[in-house]
């Protein structure tokens, strides 16, 4: 099982459904629902990440926004994914709240959360410790359904397994996440180096595996 096979799962029939993919990036996510049929919007602050989500996916539809403001009415989207996107938001309890309250009646929304914990996040923690982002993430989604927000329908937890070619190859894709990062790893390049080679697993074709272990809660109106 991965996340992707998951959402598919969630959403399924897939054609027609209207999807908000929230804290989209580059638009990943929304080609491959959209590419199944689905009507997807995407949200993200970012100028650039809405610039490449547009270019990659020109049949979604995207605006920039935060997910604690999302410009749409109550009940406008059959399900809602926030992928590795909960811990970014400032405010995830707000998050949460306003995904909720744009869900049609029966609607979904599946959060995917990386943990502080495996070899991927030992390697990105020179470069930007999660590790209290992350937990706050997990609280509000905790704190919510506490208060009957939203309702838990599944939870798993999962292992993501990424290879990469190199280091260079590792560090250009958490700088594609927050290109801040790079001047990080500038002024701390042998910390990072090192965090690198005590994480990862070489393999047998020269690269590198880093695991990265996922909460997905799939939720709905309580």
């Amino acid at each position: 099982m991965d996340a992707l096979t998951l959402i598919r799962e969630t959403f399924a029939p897939l054609p027609d459904k209207r999807i908000l993919d929230i804290g989209c990036g580059g638009g990943t996510l929304a080609k491959r629902l959209t590419e199944d049929g689905a009507a997807v919007t995407g949200i993200d602050p970012g100028a650039a990440a809405l610039a490449a989500a547009r270019a990659a996916v020109p049949a979604a539809r995207f605006e920039a926004a935060t997910g604690e403001a999302l410009p749409f009415p109550d009940a406008s989207f059959d399900g809602a994914v926030l992928l590795n996107a909960l811990h970014h938001v400032p405010d995830p309890a707000a998050a949460l709240v306003e995904a909720a309250r744009v869900l049609a009646p029966g609607g979904r929304l599946v959060v995917v959360e990386p943990l502080a914990a495996g070899s991927f996040f030992d390697a990105l923690r020179p470069i930007e410790d999660e590790t209290a982002v992350r937990a706050a993430a997990q609280e509000a989604i905790a704190a919510a359904l506490a208060r009957g927000t939203l309702a838990c329908r599944r939870e798993v937890t999962i292992e993501r397994r990424e290879r990469f070619a190199s280091l260079d190859a590792f560090l250009a894709r958490v700088c594609a996440v927050d290109p801040a990062r790079a001047a990080v790893i500038a002024a701390q390049r042998p910390i990072v180096e090192a965090a690198f080679d005590r994480a990862a697993e070489r393999v047998a074709d020269g690269g590198y595996d880093l695991i990265q272990p996922l909460r997905i809660h799939v939720l709905t109106h309580a």
